[in-house]
């Protein structure tokens, strides 16, 4: 399938080739044609890194007024950095059509800021929903009024604690009025009762298989060793490298920061991203590592949510992380916009195991290289 197939206007294609969005992925194909049939709710189960930003913003773009300045779809996002993307993405979506305007709203930003910002004419509003709440609150945004409710990353905002503030939200949005487009990497019981409560019953469901959500221009690697000769082998790897870019995976915050401090005895300059940040850290090192000033970034799993940095040639995961998706998000940070990559694993005797999982779970092959 292609684009101009799916129904998406020439002007989008364009905007879309730019920045390398060439051919639909599977979870775009099949959610495309549904969304922009008209007034429909939709489940859609894909994992990280599959192209939902596209999937439910095209339709989105499809269907707003640009003569009406009020809010006509609110897509929520579990994290700042996974808001900002999605805001960016339908930015340069619509560089050659008919011009939208979004605002990204979230914590870690003045509140007054963000007012500030949506008193202009504001079609399209990405939110984190604590932030939401508190913007609701003020008295400072209506949603009542939307079409489209996105819920993006269901299952995360749900293990996030957002449980509560979802339920509000869509307690204030007029359920005859409003669709709910609902994007989640699994189902698991709590957002069964919200999909049953706040969903349409006759919605549209499509669910896209782990196998397939594997970027295949990604090369698969490991390491076998113990966890002692791990630190060894990542310096290794990291000269081999030369000076391409990369993101380095930690399971836990502490293991990042003390894998930080390793890299930079060995004389690597290296930065930081881990969920006990302050927003104003987080974003100065997400700047020198989009600038080019940074090389080499180390990260948790949750604080990577959103990371959109082109021409990476390569992520290590210095320890395996817990759920199979997190590894398609992980290595789906490289290899985008047509280019190749190179996914490494490190791994002690146990985490081997866990690698033969992923491979029985992803459809995909690792090779060994030492």
């Amino acid at each position: 399938m292609t684009f101009k197939e799916l129904g998406v206007s020439d002007d989008i294609i364009k905007g879309l080739n730019e920045i390398g969005i060439v051919t639909p992925t599977k979870i775009q194909e099949a959610a495309i044609p549904i969304l922009t049939e008209g007034e429909v709710d939709f489940v859609g189960q894909a994992q990280t890194g599959t192209g939902k930003t596209a999937a439910f913003g095209l339709p989105i773009l499809a269907q707003i007024d640009p003569a009406k300045d009020h809010v006509q779809a609110l897509i929520l996002s579990p994290t700042r950095e996974l808001g900002q993307q999605i805001a960016r993405q339908l930015f340069k979506f619509t560089k050659y059509s008919e011009k939208v305007f979004t605002e990204a709203v979230y914590g870690g930003e003045k509140i007054d800021i963000q007012i500030a910002r949506l008193n202009r004419p504001t079609q399209i509003v990405v939110a984190t929903p604590g932030r939401l709440i508190d913007l609701i609150n003020r008295k400072a945004i209506d949603i009542r009024k939307i079409k489209t409710l996105v819920l993006d990353e269901a299952d995360e905002m749900l293990s996030m604690g957002f449980k509560n503030d979802l339920t509000r939200i869509l307690e204030v949005t007029d359920s005859k009025e409003r669709n709910v487009w609902l994007f989640s990497a699994t189902i698991p019981q709590e957002l069964n009762e919200i999909i049953s409560k706040y969903v349409n019953k006759g919605a549209r469901r499509v669910a896209i298989d782990k196998q397939d959500a594997v970027n295949t221009a990604i090369e698969h690697q490991f390491v076998a060793g113990d966890d002692n000769s791990k630190l060894d082998t990542l310096a290794y790897f990291l000269k081999s490298q030369g000076k391409k870019r990369g993101i380095i995976f930690t399971r836990t915050k502490s293991a990042a920061r003390i894998l930080v401090k390793q890299l930079a005895a060995k004389n690597h300059e290296v930065g930081l991203l881990e969920g006990d940040m302050l927003q104003k850290d987080r974003d100065k090192v997400m700047r020198a590592f989009k600038g080019d000033n940074l090389r080499l970034l180390v990260s948790t799993d949750v604080a990577a949510r959103g990371i959109d940095v082109a021409n990476l040639a390569f992520v290590v995961h210095y320890q395996l992380p817990d759920q199979t998706e997190y590894y398609t998000h992980r290595s789906g940070r490289t290899a985008r916009a047509g280019n190749t990559g190179l996914s490494l694993a490190l791994v002690n005797q146990y985490e081997l195991k866990k690698l033969r999982q992923l491979e029985r779970e992803l459809n995909i092959k690792f090779i060994q290289i030492r």
